[in-house]
């Protein structure tokens, strides 16, 4: 532990700097807040009796909207620990923070939008705000404190829209919430700006850009573990029947497959196409989005597992659809962009593969659930073979990433 002051990492310093035990712990609160998004999805989808037409959209935008604020705190972190020494002991201190907040934000879920709300927000709050508040004290440097002031203005000004929505009813809470984190996305990817303070240019942050990739990762692996997770208590939760026994190893091969097509080959190499590029800070801001694109593919297939596992020969419904094939179609579509970003190319077989899944849609809406299910493990297999086909008998592909 050190307390001194935390300097900037660079990407050109010596080797990779692993995650700390501390940051990995911090993950894990990931795993419960991610099974409490599931759960309140599955329970807005079968155990209130369903959600259709206009009803399962604003019900998917509330989950959606407390997946994107969990995300948010995340990103911070991660970002943080990846520009500063994540051994200093107040860069600890902001990791057990975020790491309760977390916590707390994943039991207030599921009521997320009734009595829970204040919890919520509070926790999202004191996660966001203490992070730039305690850099601003320990900070020297004139250019760091500048940026950290910045972020500190912002989010207690977004704080105030985030804890008003808490003690206000419905459709105003999700409008205030909704713009506290548009106000907030809109002033990260704009370098932070304030009148009279200026702001900074994301592409000449000093960022460690090994120690980030390896974040991205292990956050991914977080989702993917999820889905494990809900699959394995979804089967357990009652009596077992073949579907359900077939529903279930569909869900198993599903997940395998989604962890094969991460990391051929691109999940493998992000450190490399990070520290490549001319900017790191800027495919790393970039990664940030996509990976956001494909954990919300990963948790909405995981929901799509709760619902085969447990309704294998149920009534199919369009909602049910939208998480069965939409959500590996959207893991794809993130997956392509991830794919651009260390190679500067997309595979044509992405593009087959979301268009595999969609197109069905409306024939699979009048049969049972298990066989979408099955037919999205069948078009992540085709996508899987691809990726081995293009790969085998040549060297390993190096990064080289257009930014």
């Amino acid at each position: 532990m050190r307390t001194a002051e935390p300097a900037a990492l660079r990407s050109s310093g010596g080797g990779p700097d692993r995650a700390t035990f501390l940051e990995l712990f911090f993950d894990l609160v990931y795993v419960f807040a991610l099974t409490r998004i599931s759960a309140r999805a599955f329970e807005d989808l079968v155990l209130e009796g369903g959600q259709t037409g206009w009803s399962a959209v604003t019900g998917g935008g509330k989950t959606l909207l407390l997946l994107l604020a969990l995300w948010a705190v995340w990103q911070g972190t991660a970002w943080t620990t990846s520009r500063y020494d994540p051994h200093h002991l107040w860069l600890q201190v902001i990791v057990i923070t975020a790491l309760i907040s977390a916590m707390v934000m994943g039991v207030a879920i599921p009521r997320a939008f009734s009595h829970s709300g204040l919890i919520f927000a509070t926790a999202y709050v004191v996660a966001q705000v203490s992070r730039p508040a305690i850099l601003v004290l320990v900070l020297h440097k004139q250019q760091y404190r500048r940026l950290k002031l910045r972020m500190l203005i912002t989010f207690c000004a977004t704080g105030v829209l985030w804890l008003a929505g808490a003690l206000l009813p419905g459709s105003a809470r999700v409008v205030l919430w909704t713009t506290a984190l548009l106000l907030e996305y809109l002033a990260a990817r704009f370098g932070w700006p304030l009148p009279g303070l200026g702001r900074s240019t994301v592409s000449r942050w000093d960022i460690h850009g090994e120690h980030l990739a390896e974040r991205y990762q292990q956050i991914f692996l977080v989702a993917l573990g999820e889905t494990i997770l809900l699959a394995g208590l979804s089967f357990t939760r009652s009596s077992t029947s073949p579907g359900m026994v077939v529903a279930f190893a569909v869900a198993l091969a599903t997940s395998v497959l989604l962890w094969r097509i991460y990391v051929q080959r691109a999940g493998q190499i992000l450190g490399e196409a990070v520290t490549r590029a001319a900017h790191p800070a800027t495919i790393g801001r970039s990664a940030a989005d996509t990976h956001l694109v494909m954990v919300i593919g990963v948790v909405a297939t995981a929901i799509g597992y709760e619902l085969v596992i447990e309704h294998p020969a149920g009534h199919n419904e369009l909602p049910w659809m939208a998480v069965v094939l939409g959500g590996p179609a959207v893991f794809l579509a993130g997956r392509a962009r991830f794919e651009y970003e260390v190679f500067g190319r997309v595979s044509p077989s992405r593009l087959v593969g979301i268009a595999a899944l969609l197109l069905p849609v409306p024939l699979l809406v009048r049969l049972a659930p298990l066989v979408a299910a099955i037919l999205a493990a069948v078009v992540l297999t085709a996508v899987a073979v691809a990726d081995a086909r293009r790969a085998w008998g040549r060297p390993p592909e190096e990064a080289a990433t257009p930014f």
